[in-house]
């Protein structure tokens, strides 16, 4: 019987530079598709697969995820007051219960492996689940939930993937596969950004992972990889061998809301996922056609 996963990380320490001006004081993860933020959606999708506690990896500048998720007593006192019940419903059932949020800080952006890193006295030895907020999946159920449901099969470490072109070898860890099974491609290796020409497959890591405590061994020793950084995708290299590994292909649409065309490409899809913005979102790109 696998370890069950009860804690999340979220990174959410990046610049957001893809997007100045507006993120200038505003975090990235911030940025609404439609009417929730990026980090709201991702705490959602934690929660339907059964996570309990949950710890952001925060850098300078990002405070209003912390007043996202705590109560705001004047604005649910004036929708209370309007009789604004589903509004206030909105902002109440986002909140997770208290003393299940933490916040840590990433003071340096050394690499994604550094800020999972960072996160270590939070996991205290027990399996765990890691979210990039960036990468916004639209499915039902949510990618988590489908990987939490492979993992109490397989156990191990499992990631999400999707196939990319070959020519995009060069912006993913990229799954060197041994077998594959379904949904569930067993890995042999990992690399990390690899040019097209010499990547073993095209099936890319994307921003969701459920990972065994052991990934810490090889974080703690702040090894640098691609770009000079602290690659996770190097640390779970390194447990293969010891710790199964598997990729996942999901069942839904992957959205990469760290590029304005991916952003803006969410904001379409999701409001035509909603009953009460399909008729009249369509109506507006035809026109705007």
């Amino acid at each position: 019987m696998v370890q069950p996963v009860r804690k999340a990380v979220f990174p959410v320490a990046g610049l957001g530079t893809r997007f100045l001006p507006a993120t200038k004081v505003m975090p990235k993860e911030m940025l609404p598709i439609v009417d929730k933020p990026l980090i709201q959606y991702a705490l959602e999708e934690a929660q339907e697969a059964g996570i309990e506690d949950f710890v952001l990896v925060t850098g300078r500048g990002k405070n209003l995820m912390e007043d996202h998720f705590d109560n705001a007593y004047e604005l649910e006192a004036i929708l209370i007051e309007r009789g604004k019940e589903a509004e206030l419903d909105a902002v109440q059932r986002m909140m997770p219960d208290p003393g299940k949020l933490a916040y840590t800080r990433q003071r340096r952006p050394l690499g994604l492996g550094h800020a999972i890193w960072c996160a270590r006295q939070f996991i205290a030895g027990e399996p765990f689940a890691v979210l990039l907020p960036d990468d916004l999946i639209q499915a039902g159920p949510g990618c988590l939930k489908q990987m939490m449901d492979a993992y109490a099969e397989v156990g191990g470490n499992i990631v999400a993937v999707e196939d990319v072109p070959r020519e995009h070898t060069n912006r993913y860890g990229i799954l060197d596969v041994e077998s594959e099974k379904g949904a569930l491609a067993r890995a042999r290796g990992l690399v990390e950004k690899p040019d097209p020409a010499s990547a073993p497959s095209t099936l890319s890591i994307i921003g969701r992972y459920i990972l065994q405590p052991e990934v810490f061994e090889h974080l703690d020793k702040h090894e640098t990889g691609a770009g000079g950084e602290i690659q996770l995708t190097d640390a779970m290299a390194k447990t293969i061998g010891d710790i199964p590994f598997h990729g996942m292909r999901f069942e839904g649409r992957r959205f990469d809301c760290g590029t304005k065309i991916g952003f803006v490409a969410a904001n379409v899809a999701f409001a035509v996922a909603r009953d009460d913005l399909n008729g009249d979102i369509r109506e507006v790109i035809k026109s705007i056609i």
